[in-house]
């Protein structure tokens, strides 16, 4: 088999849930935050406590909700989020794909996304897989409550493996798919191109100087 990218493999979490939102991934009052981290304690905040969580709040000190998938403790080291259609649609807060990555999440199934949350998964560093609904289907008739399954995710040839059920190639754009295995970001991947920017930066100074502003 080709090579696994062992970073977007692994144990599977299955969220019964279509159209969940980005207000349902991290709640408003998450939003005064600017930083990407700190954010994973507070993920799906509405639907994990029975209390109402702020910014500063210790989730040790909060009453979980047993009856909420990602409370379950068998999915404590789960890194794969399974959902259902038109995950991440609503608001365009980036706060949601921070909140997912904090809290250990770097690939997430579904059959379809939201466009704007899609987006905003590359550019942190998750992977959003599109796959048919018959093969989501699948995933979630064998979801264990009690053993978390695994799925393996060959992102060089881009193809999902699950169990001896199904395999599925996916797409992925190549700018995002390379960024992703180089673990770059957009400055990242400029930045690549350092020599040749410093080196057009040289030749703009000396033949129009007005536009440099030093």
């Amino acid at each position: 088999m080709a090579q696994i990218s062992n970073t977007y493999s692994g144990k599977i979490v299955c969220l019964d849930k279509a159209n969940v939102d980005t207000d349902q991934i991290i709640p408003k009052q998450f939003l005064k935050s600017i930083k990407k981290t700190g954010l994973g304690p507070f993920l799906f905040d509405s639907w994990r406590y029975e209390d109402e969580g702020y910014l500063g709040k210790e989730a040790s000190k909060r009453k979980l909700k047993n009856d909420f998938v990602l409370n379950n403790k068998a999915f404590s080291d789960a890194n794969i989020l399974v959902a259902k259609e038109n995950f991440g649609c609503g608001s365009s807060r980036e706060h949601a794909v921070w909140a997912l990555k904090d809290f250990g999440i770097t690939t997430i199934i579904a059959s379809s996304f939201g466009d704007i949350f899609f987006n905003n998964c590359f550019k942190n560093g998750i992977l959003a897989i599109q796959i048919s609904k018959s093969n989501l289907d699948k995933i979630f008739s064998k979801q264990s409550v009690t053993k978390p399954l695994e799925i393996s995710v060959d992102l060089v040839n881009q193809k999902i493996f699950y169990e001896k059920l199904f395999e599925e190639n996916f797409e992925i754009d190549p700018y995002r798919k390379k960024c992703l295995i180089e673990g770059l970001d957009e400055i990242g991947y400029s930045l690549k191109y350092e020599n040749e920017i410093n080196k057009y930066e040289q030749k703009l100074r000396k033949e129009r100087s007005w536009v440099i502003n030093e």
